[in-house]
């Protein structure tokens, strides 16, 4: 019998194949084959939102590779991805394949190992088409979304915005912290720091002034914490109180989409949409010395804590191999995962838990090795004995004077010697503190005061706001990346570093929105669209009535906003730059158009001199002495180029500046990062330096 397995990519059809067998042709789908036409709206909104779907231009080969491989195979299995949008492709190629809907020829791989596909194969099961009314309903919603305040929002601002459900929303948060920041005013706080040695000790630890005998004290500014000081000149210090007590710190969770988009932010400071391309890589297959082409995660798409007792088995006698005994907690742990978390999928997992990263190292690429190894010790800690810390705090008093301190030990070190989860912010540094007793007699070395203010909340990061997205229940975590691509790339958001701020566009669309659209970029509106979605999923819910519960009183707000902003066009402030209009000498401005970018003359319609956009970096060409300027590929990225091309060919990915290798004479190129360094690609020089601002020299 001859039997064709329909996946989605290329990658992970050749690695399903080599377990399978000559019996089976496995084909990629390459994605969806049938989706709405962007070129209209393509839904029927009076006929129950009836979608007009189209086989994709660029797919109709493949579809015709794919029926008459159908046609020819004995039976057809449909693995797409294990999540809503697999199981709509599935549906896709159910119509245009002939298939029965009732047929089991639905099979899930949750691993792309051989465990994994031959438990898939032996559970095919019919098409679950609550998921692809979930799926279709979030897809429609969209669309209806996208398509009608798309040409509201253009008309009103200017010409190409668009909008759309989630990105709005995401937009709005960041808009509201950066008006929490602008609105914010500091305060001025003091506190007394002081260093005391032990008696018969030289190690200095640090305390921090809590108060008097009579409790805690605020010190409001500098004259009332210099007083203090004065009168602590001559007083003499003794511990008055001392507790040591024991502390255990407990490993975090496996990773689940949000959380690992959310510690590759962090620890390597990955953006969420290059997390979950690498993830994608290690879950279809790579090609491993002697083992083939082997997917070394579970898949990566899930909101799920969940663990198979396989793995954690296997992890347990790795441990017990690697550590001993005392490294395993007396129970493997279970964790718990959120309320509404979908649960169709085990949390993010290496495939093979004993298959340590520096052993494949070699077969994976840079980006591969460092998120492999991060889910790998991620998960192999969640199974480890617990951190065990001697906790201590004292309490030295002097006159009527409370001065506090609080340390730590490490007792046992636990998981913690292979992994800690990172921080958004930095937590409150506390050390190991020497030998202390009770009436303990203290000498000052130092005591200082010090002047603090108040600080703002933080901007959001990609990490801060995926995890405020999550935690409000906007979108889904197979969502996030797409939508912080998309409010990047379409400039109502900018990059600063690590950080994300709004644009005068973002906040401009923002505000116009919540004066027309409150529900749009309501927080808890869009979360409870979240859960309509859901119990779609769940067959609680019919997926024509939640579009038409949203579209009724939507089209009527779409309806009056038109009417209300007919005669409004709000005018964003234009970027000047220092080129001079050489036909009517006034300096032309950076306007935006139906393709991007472009520079123009203030004065049109008077004066209609307009040039191509070029964002300059300051370096110049290596081969030509030309402007080195920011250009971008088709597919969006970044890289840069001579000014004088064509007859100039210098292209680099990255940056270069105009200072040279002092080993080699060659050109030095910016590394970006948490610590920017500038380093010479010259073959084996090897050169690099930190990278410093010139205006900090």
């Amino acid at each position: 019998m001859s039997k064709l397995v329909i996946v989605e990519s290329p990658a992970k059809a050749k690695t399903i194949k080599k377990y399978l067998g000559s019996d089976y042709e496995v084909i990629a789908s390459m994605g969806h084959v049938r989706d709405l036409p962007a070129k209209r709206l393509s839904v029927n909104v009076r006929k129950h939102f009836q979608p007009n779907y189209e086989i994709i231009a660029s797919k109709e080969e493949l579809v015709h590779k794919l029926e008459k491989a159908a046609k020819k195979s004995d039976y057809v299995y449909l693995a797409t991805d294990p999540d809503r949008e697999g199981e709509a492709i599935s549906w896709h190629l159910a119509y245009i394949l002939g298939l029965s809907l009732d047929e089991n020829n639905r099979v899930e791989f949750n691993e792309i190992t051989k465990t994994g596909i031959q438990n898939g194969m032996s559970h095919p099961r019919c098409i679950n088409q609550d998921l692809v009314d979930a799926q279709q309903a979030r897809r429609i919603l969209d669309r209806l979304v996208g398509y009608k305040l798309s040409p509201f929002l253009s008309r009103s601002i200017r010409r190409g915005l668009s909008a759309g459900r989630v990105q709005s929303v995401a937009v709005k948060l960041i808009v509201d912290r950066q008006k929490q920041i602008d609105e914010f005013k500091p305060e001025e706080y003091w506190s007394v720091d002081a260093k005391f040695i032990p008696k018969g000790s030289r190690k200095a630890f640090a305390a921090a002034l809590y108060g008097t005998t009579e409790g805690k004290l605020k010190i409001s500014n500098g004259e009332e914490a210099q007083s203090i000081v004065s009168e602590l000149e001559n007083e003499e210090f003794k511990i008055t109180k001392l507790r040591n007590g024991t502390r255990k710190k407990q490993p975090a969770p496996p990773f689940t989409t949000s959380t690992l988009q959310q510690e590759a932010s962090r620890k390597l400071n990955f953006q969420s949409r290059r997390t979950m391309k690498v993830a994608q890589e290690l879950y279809e297959g790579i090609e491993l010395p002697e083992m083939g082409a082997v997917g070394l995660i579970t898949y990566m798409r899930t909101d799920s804590l969940r663990i198979s007792n396989d793995a954690i088995a296997e992890v347990t006698e790795y441990i017990k191999g690697r550590w001993g005994e005392k490294y395993l907690p007396k129970e493997p742990r279970v964790f718990k995962s959120r309320s509404n978390a979908q649960d169709g999928h085990e949390a993010i997992r290496p495939s093979m838990p004993s298959l340590e990263p520096d052993k494949i190292k070699e077969s994976l690429t840079s980006d591969q090795y460092k998120l492999y190894k991060l889910i790998w010790e991620r998960f192999t800690a969640c199974q480890m004995a617990e951190c065990v810390q001697k906790t201590t705090s004292a309490e030295i008093q002097g006159g009527k004077y409370i001065f506090k301190a609080t340390g730590y030990r490490v007792d046992f070190e636990g998981f913690t010697t292979l992994y800690v989860e990172g921080k958004d912010a930095a937590e409150e540094k506390q050390t190991e503190l020497p030998p202390l007793e009770k009436d303990m007699s203290v000498r000052v070395k130092e005591i200082v005061p010090n002047q603090h203010f108040t600080q703002p909340p933080a901007r959001y990061t990609e990490a801060t706001l995926i995890k405020a997205l999550e935690e409000n229940g906007i979108g889904r975590p197979s969502t996030y990346a797409a939508t912080i691509s998309t409010i990047t790339a379409r400039d109502y958001v900018k990059r600063e570093g690590k950080t994300l701020y709004p644009t005068e566009l973002g906040e401009v669309t923002t505000k116009l929105m919540l004066e027309h659209f409150p529900k749009i970029v309501n927080v808890k509106f869009t979360a409870q669209m979240e859960e309509n979605l859901d119990k779609v999923e769940h067959g609680q819910e019919q997926w024509v009535k939640v579009l038409d519960d949203f579209y009724t009183d939507f089209n009527k707000t779409l309806k009056k906003a038109k009417e209300d902003t007919k005669d409004v066009k709000i005018k964003l402030k234009e970027e000047e730059t220092d080129i001079i209009c050489e036909k009517c000498g006034r300096r032309m401005v950076v306007k935006n158009g139906r393709f991007g970018k472009f520079i123009a003359c203030p004065g049109y319609p008077e004066c209609k001199n307009v040039k191509n956009f070029v964002e300059p970096t300051g370096a110049k060409c290596p081969k030509c002495g030309g402007d080195v300027i920011v250009r971008k590929s088709k597919k969006g990225r970044v890289f840069y180029g001579c000014s004088n091309y064509p007859s100039c060919d210098f292209v680099s990915w990255a940056e270069p500046t105009n200072e040279r290798c002092p080993q080699c004479g060659g050109v030095l190129y910016k590394k970006k990062g948490k610590k920017p360094k500038l380093y010479c690609q010259t073959k084996g020089c090897g050169f690099t330096k930190d990278f410093v601002e010139k205006d900090d020299e």
